[in-house]
């Protein structure tokens, strides 16, 4: 097929109702890249011979070498086919523009999937036959869910079912239906999720009603005992009447959303082999062989139906009365796809059988070229029969086109949803709303796109800097087009100054601008390579709304912006687009507009989004649509450096250029002033490593020892050390300030389990809980800088029920928590009244809880009028423990962000305060007040170490982050992946046979800190026959105390005074202590000192 030219797909994007914008999703090695290539074979710009080998959508040269995607990247496909506007009318040809997305499979860019997925309205999700459903399979179903995509499921690498396993028709017919039922299931579990949260909420809304009903007729009957007329009656029929309407429970049917082959939501592929086909294909095929309609067969082609040979009726399982006939869909199909193996590439030593191709051609009316025939490469002749059969590309893209929703019917069903959810919802301006939701896409209409990530690109790549040809630019050509847009702008300017002050300020200015050029211009010949390659930054963006024009000015939306404060903190900025760009894949292609409903690249957000935004015409009533879930966080941290110290500024502003255009890297400075790299595992950190050497830093750069987050907690063991006071109960200790005039009497305990999981799920609504409080107590500048801290991307769709609960809720959920624990109940059900504090960073898992007679802190779980009433701190010179609540919260966080182990975060603490005294100053020569600043860092100080030392009052215990582990190995392998895995402390969770295969699903959880090189180790140890994929899923604590030393007859007679039981606690809290510069007890400094050679020895 001829390449079809950018000008024709630019136009195609006019007509919205023919234009599709999918992504492809799957496990990482499914054949994505592989199906994607076969699609871009049809528009001409590879080969169909290299479709599947070439992975054209893999433009990085790693990518290319390890074989799996990288990074997601789009390109617009042209496709012509016929259609009928009725059944009786003539077929017309109506053209289509495919906007398609790639995105990777493997766990550690699945933000690159969370990006993809907002831009599209459909997806096409890819399953391995033999594999099954993996654990990415399930997190992409998610992603499509959750961003209400409409998907269509390819069952691929079906060739494997007859090549690998040699299952007959009968055997991969049951293999599929149990692949479609755990797909189904999988989504079947997410409709189910949903519901039951729905019914909640519905009980919720119902019992508030019944509640006003029954203070209503209260109220009712208070008049009549007072006697009083004037009974509001059309109050109570409406109430009554709201009841009534919204009483009922509203059930919604879920058939729509399963795979089912006769729904035509189902594709079944070989990408490899280049072919594909549904079920309504082979309908029409059999429609006149067999004299049944064609709407029938799509009905009964699956499922257990069978055809009666005799009387060429269709018969139900129930009528077969023990005859033993194949199912339609083994019969006339599988068994087909089956015959073509054998003729083309089974039988006689694999070299086919010529006779029984020149049957099937002649029977499918097939024309095969005669070269192929003589060919003695059986694939050669395999992939040309089937594509001249069952041509991948018809099936998917026709599929594509009928099942999946174009953008004006995608936007109506997604868009209220998103906008609803989207921070400061209630502000939208209502313009706005109805252009996204009614797909308005005239030039009057106001603009709103969405930018998902930003995307670098070589200055060499861009359209601008290629000939026609599209050969680069050479120095001196690129040299000649800059100094001619410098003249332009200088004119620009010149135009623009009107007064004679202005005039003399631009001559100024242009003076100055024409010195720095020349100097530029040296520059740029010193060294023109390095001017030619510099990275820009392109937005892979959709729009929604509008039509968006080079020169159009917006407004840059960032992720924590609200309409409800559009003017607080930092005011958006102003940007004007100076370039839009067609994605084609490795290249683009020049626009000059691009209407609502398009997937395009945007140019002249460089340096103004960080990672997304979204650009609207108009500030106050916009909508931000930047707030989405990324898939997988960042947890792994490296400390990086030049090799040559002034490469440092290089090395520094790579860093941001790479944060800006990597959807889940994060660049930050420590303390210490190490600067730090934060990815989502080891292949995003090599990937992100390369790019900082060869493209955004171009400089040499070492990286440091992987740094993993730990976190630290207390338990109460059977075996432990006493408490350091005796007189005191354990974990209370008694601080007194140098100055000796206050005193703290606190109480560390570790908190019930239950307690500390409903913690962590509730960081965001403790966090809008917080927000709240301050704003109603503090000023409206504090207001509006709080709704910008919690009305941000933080937000995700994994936590839906904690995003909105107010005071009142949030307690009667903890308190529910509070009902699993099983000992002392009622002594945390008290606390939990008097709880002053989260941490760290005011939302963690850790409580501070007041105790103190006097009330010295705020209670943070009472009404905002009840904890104001007393005012904080007093009026008189005298100081009193309220003049030192925030001190003590300050504190507080101090020692719950650093713990005393190895200064890592704490989590599953209670600290109660229990008294607080503060003495009376011994001198009058001033006011205790004016010695308010130099007691400040005495009771900090006093209040952290106090926590910390009843922190290590109890059994302290370090808790690991843990990979979850999924290893897909056959039986010949299994003994080698379970001793990687042992040698590394990871332990097995389960292990479970594929049903009908040979293949053991093995899943594990390993310690991130013992992660690394592990992928290499298992592949190197299996030979390349498995591959494991780590998911972050949390802390798990090691049950062993860092300070452990034997002390115990038995113990000191088994292991000795030196302990030869290695305490891997204290290994890894050593390891991080020696890293952050602390002190490491037992840490020997020489060894073997006896032994010291001189250097001519």
């Amino acid at each position: 097929m001829p390449v079809i030219p950018p000008e024709k797909l630019a136009a195609l994007q006019h007509n919205a109702h023919e234009v599709r914008n999918i992504c492809i999703l799957a496990h990482v090695d499914h054949g994505k890249t592989s199906l994607t290539d076969a699609l871009i074979a049809t528009n001409g710009i590879i080969s169909p011979k290299l479709a599947g080998k070439i992975r054209y959508l893999d433009s990085r040269p790693d990518e290319q070498l390890r074989g799996i995607t990288m990074e997601s990247s789009a390109i617009s496909l042209f496709f012509s086919m016929l259609r009928r506007a009725s059944p009786e009318a003539a077929p017309q040809q109506k053209d289509y523009l495919i906007n398609l997305i790639d995105s990777p499979g493997h766990i550690d860019f699945s933000s690159e999937v969370s990006t993809a997925s907002r831009l599209c309205d459909g997806a096409v999700v890819l399953v391995d036959a033999v594999e099954g459903v993996c654990s990415q399979t399930v997190t992409v179903l998610r992603q499509t869910w959750i961003e209400h995509l409409k998907p269509v499921l390819v069952i691929n690498k079906i060739d494997r079912l007859i090549t690998e396993l040699k299952m007959s028709s009968g055997e991969a017919y049951t293999h599929l239906a149990k692949l479609l039922e755990q797909v189904n299931a999988v989504i079947g579990s997410f409709f189910q999720g949903e519901r039951m949260e729905d019914d909640l909420q519905w009980r919720e809304r119902v019992e508030e009603r019944v509640a006003a009903a029954a203070a209503r007729e209260q109220e009712k009957a208070e008049r009549k005992e007072t006697g009083s007329s004037g009974t509001p009656a059309a109050e109570d029929a409406i109430g009554d009447a709201t009841f009534s309407s919204h009483g009922d429970f509203e059930e919604k049917d879920d058939e729509e959303l399963y795979f089912a082959p006769e729904n035509n939501n189902v594709i079944f592929s070989s990408a490899v082999d280049g072919w594909a086909f549904t079920v309504r294909q082979f309908a029409a095929l059999y429609e006149k062989r067999l004299g049944i309609k064609r709407s029938i067969l799509e009905k009964v082609l699956w499922g257990d139906f069978y055809l009666d040979p005799k009387t060429k009726r269709i018969l139900a399982s129930k009528h077969l009365k023990g005859r033993s006939l194949k199912p339609m869909f083994v019969q006339l199909v599988l068994d087909n796809v089956w015959a073509v193996y054998e003729a083309t590439a089974g039988g006689n030593k694999g070299k086919g059988d010529p006779a029984m191709v020149e049957k099937i051609t002649k029977s499918l009316s097939l024309t095969i070229p005669p070269h192929v025939l003589r060919s003695r490469d059986p694939r050669a002749l395999l992939t040309t029969v089937f594509g001249a059969w069952l041509p991948l590309s018809t099936a998917l893209l026709v599929s594509v086109i009928e099942y999946l929703p174009a953008p004006p019917a995608a936007q109506s069903a997604r868009l209220p949803g998103l906008i609803d959810a989207s921070p400061g919802a209630d502000h939208v301006d209502r313009a706005i709303r109805d252009a996204m939701v009614n797909f308005k896409a005239s030039k009057n209409d106001p603009i709103v796109a969405y930018v998902s990530k930003m995307v670098a690109i070589p200055a060499s790549q861009l359209p601008e800097n290629k000939r026609k040809g599209g050969s680069a630019l050479s120095a001196e050509e690129a040299r000649e087009m800059a100094q001619k847009k410098r003249a332009e702008v200088a004119k620009a300017q010149a135009a623009t100054e009107n007064t004679t002050s202005h005039s003399l300020n631009g001559t100024i200015s242009a003076l100055a601008s024409t010195v720095l050029d020349d100097d530029d211009e040296n520059r740029r010949d010193l060294n023109p390579e390095e001017y030619i390659d510099a990275e820009h930054l392109i937005g892979f963006a959709r729009l929604y709304s509008g039509t968006l024009s080079v020169g159009d000015s917006v407004y840059v939306l960032p992720p924590k912006f609200s309409p409800a404060y559009p003017y607080a903190n930092l005011k958006p900025q102003k940007v004007t687009i100076t370039s839009l760009y067609l994605l084609m894949g490795r290249g683009l292609e020049v626009l000059t507009s691009v209407p609502a409903g398009v997937i395009f690249g945007i140019g002249g957000l460089e340096g103004h989004v960080l990672k997304t935004a979204t650009l609207c015409s108009q500030l106050e009533g916009s909508v931000n649509l930047a707030g989405i879930s990324m898939g997988n966080q960042p947890i792994v941290r490296v400390a990086l450096e030049p090799v040559v110290p002034s490469d440092l500024e290089k090395m520094v502003a790579g860093m941001r250029l790479l944060e800006q255009s990597d959807p889940c890297a994060q660049y930050e400075v420590l303390e210490n002033g190490e600067h730090v790299i934060l990815t989502a595992g080891e292949l995003h950190l090599e990937r992100c490593l390369k790019d900082l050497r060869e493209r955004f830093a171009r400089c040499e750069i070492q990286a440091g020892e992987p740094i993993v987050p730990y976190r630290e907690s207390i338990v109460q063991a059977l075996e432990m050390a006493p408490p350091k006071d005796k007189d005191l109960p354990r974990g209370t200790v008694i601080g007194i300030t140098s100055s000796k005039q206050m005193t703290v009497r606190l109480r560390v305990q570790p908190i019930p389990e239950p307690i500390t999981q409903f913690l962590e799920k509730s960081t965001i609504a403790i966090r809008r809980l917080y927000a709240e409080k301050k704003a109603v107590l503090g000023t409206e500048d504090d207001r509006g800088e709080e709704a910008l801290d919690t009305d941000g991307s933080e937000i995700t769709a994994k936590q839906p029920h904690y995003q909105q609960l107010s005071l009142s809720d949030f307690k009667r959920d903890l308190q529910s928590a509070l009902m699993e624990v099983e000992e002392q109940r009622e002594f945390w059900s008290k606390a939990i009244e008097n709880i002053a504090g989260f941490g760290p960073r005011r939302t963690g898992p850790n409580l501070l809880i007041d105790e103190t007679k006097a009330g010295a802190c705020q209670k943070f779980l009472q009404e905002v009028e009840d904890s104001s009433q007393g005012g904080i701190g007093n009026s008189s010179d005298s100081l009193g423990p309220r003049d030192f609540s925030d001190k003590i919260s300050y504190a507080f966080q101090l020692a719950t962000l650093q713990g005393p182990l190895c200064n890592e975060p704490v989590q599953g603490i209670a600290v109660f305060l229990e008294d607080v005294t503060v003495a009376a100053p011994s001198d009058d020569e001033s006011s205790a007040r004016e010695k308010l600043g130099r007691l400040t860092g005495e009771v900090i100080k006093t209040v952290r170490d106090s926590i910390r030392l009843g922190f290590l009052d109890w059994s302290p215990r370090l808790l690991l982050a843990m990979y979850s582990c999924e290893i897909q190995a056959s039986t010949e392998v299994l003994g080698r992946v379970y001793g990687v895995i042992t040698r590394r402390r990871g332990h097995i969770l389960s292990e479970s046979l594929k049903e009908g295969t040979p293949f053991f699903t093995i899943l594990s959880v390993l310690p991130v800190a013992e992660s690394f090189g592990f992928t290499d180790e298992i592949r190197t140890r299996t030979s390349g026959a498995a591959s494991p994929q780590l998911i972050f899923q949390g802390f798990e604590m090691l049950d062993e105390d860092p300070f452990w030393v034997p002390f115990t007859e038995e113990e000191l007679e088994d292991l000795g005074e030196l302990a030869d039981k290695e305490n891997v606690a204290k290994r890894y809290m050593d390891r991080v202590r020696m890293r952050k510069g602390l002190a490491v007890k037992g840490k020997k400094i020489i060894r073997d000192a006896e032994k010291q050679k001189t250097l001519k020895r």
